[in-house]
């Protein structure tokens, strides 16, 4: 069966086609097929202004345009599409996802942060991992950051804060929702054997890369502390020359390694995984569930 996810984010919207199949032990494949992403940066109109302006409300209806064409092509057979939280601010993004409807056919969902978090969770990375261990989701992105705990293969929290890279570019994060989250992770991880990270978000995956790791192997706390100094110490223009960075992802990298350090640093967890995975993924496996449930129903 063909899949689509659509996440809209406050950086960036993306589009991903999975084909989904049973293997011959039971297990579930999720192969990905096609994976695009437009930068439309939302949140940087509406975290200073409230509001999505019409040049940026075009853009996003273009771009669904486009993604509906290319879910044609390759006969996508389901789509869920979601919003996160520059639409979950935006004063109109009801009128504009409606008109994105109506022009479309696409249904998109604003989501809660509890809710991103608990997409994100359905990867079950973690199910690979040893089960005796903590185990710490971070998902870093424009607006907000999701945190999903788990120990002993159980379920601790999950929680949303409006700590993201565009609101600290525009310094819309103070003090005191810093300390809110950091006194929420110290008190929440507090007696929990060793704290393992798994991060997910285009940031995280880019400095993954950058890193030259092999797959599988952690990101240390220390290899994210020398890339905020060395990326903090240059212009973004630098960064995009240097390290063949877009700008759209030059100028949000620098908050993004904050927020995971200081995460990582408050969970008192020394290292930090980077699966690749992100909220598409995890709405793509909610809705292969969806879809399930809905044949054997019917059967």
């Amino acid at each position: 069966m063909r899949l689509a996810a659509i996440d809209i984010g406050s950086n960036a919207a993306r589009l991903l086609i999975n084909d989904v199949f049973e293997e011959p032990q039971g297990k579930i494949a999720f192969i990905k097929v096609e994976m695009v992403r437009v930068p439309l940066r939302l949140g940087f109109d509406v975290f200073t202004h409230g509001i999505i302006a019409d040049t940026k409300a075009e853009k996003i209806i273009k771009t669904l345009k486009a993604y509906q064409l290319l879910m044609d092509a390759y006969d996508v057979e389901h789509v869920k599409a979601c919003g996160t939280s520059a639409l979950r601010d935006a004063a109109n993004a009801n009128e504009i996802l409606e008109k994105v409807k109506l022009e479309t056919g696409i249904d998109i969902q604003i989501i809660s942060g509890q809710q991103e978090a608990s997409y994100i969770y359905e990867n079950h990375v973690a199910e690979n991992m040893n089960k005796d261990e903590s185990y710490l989701y971070i998902d870093v992105g424009g607006g907000s950051t999701e945190l999903t705990f788990f120990s002993d293969g159980k379920l601790v929290f999950k929680e949303s804060f409006n700590i993201g890279t565009i609101r600290l570019l525009k310094n819309q994060v103070t003090e005191t929702t810093w300390d809110t989250m950091k006194d929420f992770i110290k008190s929440k991880t507090n007696g929990f054997h060793h704290v393992t990270a798994i991060g997910s978000g285009g940031n995280i995956n880019k400095i993954y890369s950058l890193s030259k790791k092999k797959e599988g192997k952690p990101l240390t706390l220390e290899i994210l502390r020398d890339y905020h100094s060395e990326f903090n110490a240059l212009t973004v223009d630098q960064r995009m020359t240097l390290y063949k960075l877009r700008e759209d992802r030059a100028d949000v990298i620098v908050p993004a390694l904050l927020i995971y350090i200081n995460v990582l640093r408050w969970a008192d967890a020394d290292e930090i995984f980077v699966p690749q995975i992100g909220l598409a993924d995890g709405l793509i496996h909610s809705l292969y569930e969806e879809v399930k449930t809905k044949v054997d129903n019917r059967a």
